[in-house]
């Protein structure tokens, strides 16, 4: 990925919250030593911002080019071209192409068009067979990007399942218990998204995307060097994050928030591209479990109160009960309304 130079993280004015995202090397996850001090770093990092940068991870650098080229070239395409990919061609699968605010958030379009992904299934998946939304077949356009696109997803499941059990030790539970209990079949979404360079991006009040916590237990976003990625801290101040190449942004979602009743928490983030140029930002969404029943951790030390006062929706993660399908289902017919309704 390419990196502009000098970038770095400051929070805005006012702010006296955190003035950068954590660094954390996770490769003693990965390599079968001491996976301890990771751990309490995890923990920490989750309790304070619920956010931090992953190194160490093992993603092959070419691969991230490789992803980084395909992804430019497909959205150079005419409009006519990415069209064939659209969405709605997918039915209730959920998968291909949107237009610049075609997506929204917050209430109000994006800035933004993107690729959406997820785990291919084949046409004879019980939840294929019955509709069940976000279960289908990829749509991707002729050429390599669809085989890298899969490639890059098995690279960040190896990762994301090394995240949850150091999540796991430095909540104090085995290292396997989400593997056992939320994620032996987790559901996971990618999305490639293009923030296109238009005369106003500084100035309109529109965003790329608007402010937002997302919706399962991690994400973990490669992103080029055009920065624009904004996070709240817990003073309600906004923090810049570096756009760094061979660096992982990962952050922690609302299913997470829900399961340790607060003491992680999903923190609002948002982005605005004011680089001049076209920016690409690559977020991998590894979630629960679709049939998962999302209920609080059995941890000994007290909760904090909940915090829907706080949040940009007004919206209480902890208040919802059910399977982790149903919850995402409604957030993404939020997202795309018009097409949830022709295509559900």
């Amino acid at each position: 990925m390419r990196t502009l130079p000098g970038v770095t993280a400051t929070s805005h004015p006012g702010s006296t919250g955190p003035t950068e995202l954590p660094v954390i090397d996770i490769a003693p996850l990965l390599d079968g030593t001491d996976p301890t001090v990771v751990a309490r770093r995890l923990d920490r990092a989750c309790r304070t911002l619920g956010f931090f940068r992953v190194v160490g991870h093992g993603i092959p650098d070419d691969l991230s080019e490789r992803l980084d080229r395909l992804s430019r070239a497909f959205f150079d395409l005419p409009e006519g071209d990415k069209c064939t990919v659209a969405m709605e061609h997918a039915g209730p699968a959920w998968r291909g192409w949107f237009p610049v605010r075609g997506e929204i958030t917050s209430g109000r379009p994006d800035r933004k068009e993107g690729l959406y992904i997820g785990e291919d299934h084949p046409a004879d998946h019980p939840r294929v067979v019955a509709g069940t939304p976000l279960h289908g077949a990829n749509l991707f356009p002729p050429g390599d990007l669809g085989p890298t696109v899969l490639e890059w997803m098995a690279e960040c499941r190896r990762v994301a399942d090394s995240l949850m059990g150091g999540l796991a030790l430095g909540l104090g539970l085995p290292r396997d218990w989400f593997e056992r209990h939320v994620t032996n079949e987790p559901t996971q979404l990618f999305r490639i998204f293009h923030y296109p360079s238009l005369p106003d991006n500084a100035t309109s009040d529109e965003w790329g995307v608007g402010e937002h916590t997302d919706y399962g237990l991690l994400t973990l976003l490669a992103q080029d060097g055009s920065g624009g990625l904004e996070v709240r801290t817990p003073d309600g101040c906004w923090l810049d994050v570096p756009a760094e190449s061979g660096v992982l942004v990962c952050n922690i979602g609302d299913m997470l928030d829900k399961l340790t009743e607060g003491r992680y928490r999903s923190t609002p983030h948002r982005v605005r591209n004011t680089s001049g140029a076209g920016r690409l930002s690559f977020p991998y969404f590894f979630d629960p479990s679709w049939d998962a029943e999302v209920t609080p951790l059995p941890l000994d030390d007290a909760s904090p109160p909940d915090d829907a006062d706080r949040r940009w929706d007004g919206a209480s993660v902890h208040a919802w009960t059910g399977p982790y399908g149903e919850y995402l289902t409604a957030k993404v017919a939020k997202v795309f309304p018009d097409l949830f309704a022709r295509v559900v």
